[in-house]
């Protein structure tokens, strides 16, 4: 991903918001889990510390044989290779949900992903009267399956192929960075048509690794009937809600299982009654024996976007402005949020997708920012920057090679900077109402639609119309009257705030040049009385029909303003185009030089793409919370955190169940009761959520759901004291047993209920 693409990701985002083939066991460890008589205490004694300092990486598979070494030093009992092909009878149960991992745990289609992931399949399900937050949900048959949405994907992997000879020396060709852009476009949808040419049911896309210095085109099989199976309780799945967001200890069940349907062809269909479950690859197995501190864990998912590798001015610009202004933005919407759901339930449902996105971001942002002073990070990639330019600058040919490529980055990221303010907020705050959203898609539809289908940005191709149309029809999921109008006034209140040349266009042609409060409330009142993009079957309509032309004489006040502003949006997409063209030339200079400095094995940052991790399960460093209780929670901390009022509200019946934890058949010897999350010092980030957590053996363990708060940073540097939080499969078991009784669910896992 191009770096300006990195730098928005986040906000862009939140405007849309294995072993497989065997059969299962049931759960019976080789070894008993049942505590005869009281256990010892949580506090247990630490294991003798392994030899193995952890220095992070997502690997590509491919990238995974020069690791097997050390895999295998740290105890690992499969062959490495399962680690190496995408199709392995391992890796092939790893799945994308929405952005989120996840993994395929039985032969009829059964997902495994974290309850955080299920937020928009919970929300689509819920209303005021019967809110799945706060009871959870069980499909005890096969026909109590609800679906997830018209928008919901889960796509399968199925090829990498490397394209890097047939795109970067085109690139290198084109002399204005612009035209650079589109030419890239180009080759992408070139490539991208090649790739699904008579193949219906693949989905192929085009990611780049090192900051562009490799192209891959990637395969996939993408699911779009996925149905919510279970998920417990907001209180039990959150518990400690944004309390305990990036903090150890941890006693959250962030568990829910999904399921993949496909038509009776065994081909991706949309949702129907009469669709199948997929039989997918290959699936997990889940593990028989107890897993301990010390113990090799291997994380497999998809992780988002990291940034190990940017160059320093990317990251002085993140510390020192796009951090801090998206946490003053994420508190501004946040208090809106509060205060209009307070007495609104519905709206509060509404709103709860976002909400807790921006709630997530915002903790793992202010991390960031201290991580990053603590560690001087921004001083040590200078430094790191200056011993690279000496190293370019000691041989003839290096010098030849990479020349100025680090001042030329530098000056770039400075002439950027003279925009980025005003150009971010009309993408990202005048886009957040869910109203707004779907007028620029209809206008950026309309628009695109004028040109041949390979002609046109690769997000509005023909291809893509399926989506785009159940992405339209998805608003309604989210989509509160108030609070899009609350969401709209707020953006146009923060940008009357800002000095008249870092302002938004959106400001005057809304409401005027420096209106005020009662000006607003009178514009938006305007556009929202009248407007009909309220319904599903009107936005479908404009999408399907639109010109630019009708939408400018449009009757719909909200369709016609936004004809007005679409000429401003096209100009800050052309300047990020320019900007981003001339990174296609710059980036892969540097990080070729960076590789040559840094010499061996380096993992390219995350982009999205299946990745596979290890280290440890680890207790936290000394001197950090919860140092002293060792590497697993249990449901006895969980007891004794529960307060009865939210977030620490555990739901009765977990609480009438946690006494059964030290004799149960999922407890753990070391601590004398259940386990419920434990730590590990595995390097993940935000993708990573519900990635399985796997032992030595390939097996399925836990999820991982979090990382803590000391370490956040390590999307921009990874360090010792780095940890991983996970929930273990053993908790998710008892919640499954001794609390929802879910007894098909358990058989189907392969564990007698």
């Amino acid at each position: 991903m191009p770096a300006a693409h990195r730098a928005s990701a986040l906000l862009l985002a939140l405007l849309t918001l294995s072993c497989g083939s065997r059969p299962h066991t049931a759960f019976k460890p080789s070894r008993p889990l049942t505590v005869p008589g009281p256990g010892p205490s949580e506090r247990a004694a630490a294991p003798a510390a392994p030899a193995f300092e952890n220095h992070g990486g997502m690997w590509t598979p491919v990238l995974m044989p020069k690791k097997a070494d050390e895999l295998k030093q740290l105890g690992l009992a499969i062959d490495p290779a399962l680690l190496a092909d995408p199709k392995s009878s391992l890796l092939s149960a790893i799945v994308n949900l929405n952005g989120c991992s996840a993994s395929f745990v039985s032969k009829d289609g059964l997902v495994v992903t974290n309850h955080h992931c299920a937020v928009a399949a919970l929300q689509k399900n819920s209303t005021p009267s019967q809110n799945l937050f706060e009871t959870g949900m069980l499909a005890k048959t096969r026909a109590e399956e609800r679906s997830s949405g018209p928008s919901s994907r889960l796509s399968v992997l199925s090829k990498m192929t490397d394209v890097t000879a047939q795109v970067r020396p085109e690139l290198e060709k084109v002399t204005d960075d612009r035209a650079r852009t589109a030419q890239l476009e180009k080759l992408q949808k070139e490539l991208v048509a090649a790739c699904e040419k008579g193949r219906p049911s693949v989905r192929c896309g085009f990611v780049s690794f090192y900051q562009g210095l490799q192209y891959f085109v990637i395969e996939t099989l993408e699911i779009r009937d996925v149905r919510i199976v279970y998920a417990p309780p907001e209180s039990v799945g959150s518990f400690g809600g944004e309390v305990d967001n990036w903090r150890w200890p941890r006693q959250s069940g962030d568990v829910s299982f999904f399921r993949a349907y496909v038509g009776k062809d065994g081909m991706p269909a949309d949702y129907a009654e009469s669709n199948v479950p997929y039989q997918p690859p290959a699936f997990l197995k889940l593990a028989t024996t107890p897993l301990h501190e010390g113990d090799l864990v291997m994380v497999t998912g998809y992780p988002g976007h990291t940034s190990l590798l940017t160059p320093a001015a990317e990251m002085q610009q993140i510390q020192g402005t796009v951090y801090p202004e998206q946490l003053a933005m994420f508190d501004a919407y946040l208090a809106l949020i509060a205060s209009l759901g307070k007495d609104d339930a519905e709206l509060a449902l509404k709103a709860t997708g976002r909400r807790r996105s921006f709630d997530n971001y915002r903790t793992k942002h202010l991390g960031e920012l201290e991580g990053m002073k603590r560690e001087g990070l921004v001083e040590k990639k200078l430094s790191e920057q200056r011993a690279l330019q000496a190293f370019i600058a000691a041989d003839p040919a290096r010098q030849a090679q990479f020349g100025s490529v680090i001042g030329d980055i530098d000056a770039l990221y400075t002439e950027q900077a003279k925009t980025r303010e005003s150009d971010t907020a009309l993408e990202r705050e005048i886009l957040l109402p869910r109203l707004l959203l779907a007028a620029y898609r209809i206008a950026r539809m309309a628009d695109e639609r004028q040109k041949p289908d390979a002609e046109r940005d690769p997000s509005y191709q023909e291809r893509n119309f399926p989506r785009l149309r159940d992405d339209l029809k998805a608003i309604n999921q989210s989509y509160n009257p108030k609070l899009d109008r609350g969401f709209l006034k707020l953006a146009l209140q923060r940008d009357r705030a800002r000095s008249p040349g870092h302002r938004t266009p959106a400001l005057d042609l809304i409401a005027g040049k420096d209106p005020s409060d009662a000006m607003l409330d009178a514009a938006i009142a305007k556009l929202y009385d009248k407007t009909k993009l309220a319904d599903e079957k009107t936005r479908l309509e404009l999408f399907e029909k639109a010109t630019p032309a009708k939408l400018a004489e449009h009757a719909d006040p909200i369709v016609r303003m936004m004809a007005r502003l679409y000429p401003h949006l096209r100009a800050v997409d052309d300047r990020r185009k320019r900007f981003e063209g001339r990174l296609l030339l710059l980036e892969p200079r540097y990080l070729e030089a960076l590789l040559a400095f840094k010499g061996g094995a380096v993992a390219p940052d995350a982009n999205s793409t299946l990745r596979v991790a290890y280290g440890n399960v680890k207790r936290a460093p000394a001197g950090e919370p919860g140092a002293g209780i060792g590497a697993f929670t249990s449901l006895k901390s969980m007891v004794a955190k529960n307060t009865g009022k939210p977030p620490f509200n555990a739901p009765q019946a977990l609480l009438d169940a946690a006494p059964r934890g030290p004799s149960s058949r999922f407890a753990e010897a070391s601590i004398g009761d259940v386990p419920v999350d434990f730590l590990s010092d595995v390097h993940i980030t935000n993708g990573n959520s519900g990635s399985a957590t796997l032992n030595a053996k390939g097996e399925l363990v836990g999820l991982a759901f979090d990382g803590t708060y000391e370490s956040v940073a390590s999307d921009w540097v990874f360090g010792p004291n780095t940890r991983s939080i996970h929930v273990d499969l053993r908790y998710i078991l008892f919640l499954l047993n001794d609390v929802a009784h879910a007894d098909a669910l358990l058989s189907e896992l392969g564990v007698t209920p």
